[in-house]
């Protein structure tokens, strides 16, 4: 790596550089778990917030390549007398790429970190968020424009549990996280975290725990690791997980401006040529960066809220215009 480090001013948790099968460089700071004064390592568990979306939109996918959905298909047609308000145009596209227009239970141009409208502890199932989902009249007409819409991702996986017969959990598993290789991830139950595992913490030193649901679902929730999520790209790329054209559409840039001047695709940011996986909620930030031609992830993920996203850009940009390691 040179003189190519990240910065590590006020950070917690662990930075990774990796290509191919190459550890590149890798730094763990502080705490996992303060009580217990267990350090974070580079085979800690992360929460990845946000990040969880590109595991979401990969097992959409994988369904429609299945043939148990289609792109087209309409949120309506699955899920019944749920949620009314989600209008009858809503497609399974229209969610995929946040231009559904469906009103949000944690909409992030009002509030990114506004409290839950039901206890976390309910939160224990995908089903069981449809009271939180329920009475949002919608924003705008489907298809008009891009709006990052959490909800619309919790409306994926119940349409993804009933069209799969699967929990939602088990179908990302089955779909993304084992055709990956990607051993340590999981969605973890926030009360029950396996050892290994950071505990997230607020600015006032309180654990996250009150905050996020018991158990994700379609827009957050998950837990994985640095070389985890190197390894998801990868098997992504070589098209280990689902067949090349379902990537092709993962991938897309559909929206060219989704805001800081990044693109999305269905389910995962753009830069350039670089692929991001990115969350961040309360006492967790998580920023996963792959360079498809060199084969180059960088990954930071905290248990603190902190600056993760630009700490990972910066890094990558300095590898690639450093040629570190043969980076093009």
């Amino acid at each position: 790596m040179g003189d190519v480090a990240p910065d590590l001013d006020g950070f917690c948790g662990v930075i990774s550089v990796r290509r191919g099968d190459a550890v590149l460089g890798e730094w763990a700071v502080g705490l996992a778990d303060r009580t217990a004064g267990a350090s974070n390592t580079p085979e800690t568990r992360f929460g990845l917030a946000s990040g969880t979306k590109t595991f979401t939109a990969l097992t959409t996918l994988s369904l429609v390549g299945d043939g148990l959905l289609q792109r087209g298909t309409r949120a309506r047609e699955v899920l019944g007398e749920d949620l009314p308000l989600i209008a009858d145009d809503v497609t399974i596209d229209h969610l995929l790429t946040h231009t559904s227009g469906i009103g949000d239970y944690l909409d992030e141009e009002v509030d990114a970190l506004a409290p839950l409208s039901v206890p976390v502890q309910q939160l224990d199932s995908t089903s069981a968020y449809l009271p939180m989902l329920d009475g949002y009249p919608t924003k705008f007409p489907a298809g008009q424009r891009f709006s990052y819409c959490n909800g619309g991702y919790v409306v994926l996986a119940i349409i993804a549990e009933r069209v799969s017969g699967t929990p939602f959990a088990d179908l990302v598993r089955e779909r993304v996280f084992a055709p990956a290789g990607m051993a340590a991830s999981g969605f973890p139950r926030s009360d029950l975290l396996p050892p290994g595992t950071a505990t997230g913490y607020k600015d006032d030193g309180r654990t996250n725990v009150f905050e996020l649901p018991v158990i994700g679902s379609g827009d957050g929730g998950a837990h994985s690791t640095a070389g985890d999520l190197h390894r998801f790209w990868l098997a992504l790329l070589t098209g280990r997980i689902v067949d090349p054209s379902l990537v092709a559409l993962l991938t897309e840039r559909v929206t060219a401006d989704a805001g800081d001047g990044l693109g999305y695709g269905r389910g995962v940011w753009l830069d350039d040529d670089d692929l991001i996986i990115a969350g961040g909620d309360h006492g967790v930030v998580a920023a996963s960066r792959h360079h498809p031609s060199s084969s180059t992830t960088v990954t930071g993920l905290a248990n603190i809220e902190v600056p993760t996203f630009a700490r990972v850009r910066e890094l990558m940009h300095a590898i690639k215009g450093g040629g570190v390691g043969g980076a093009e």
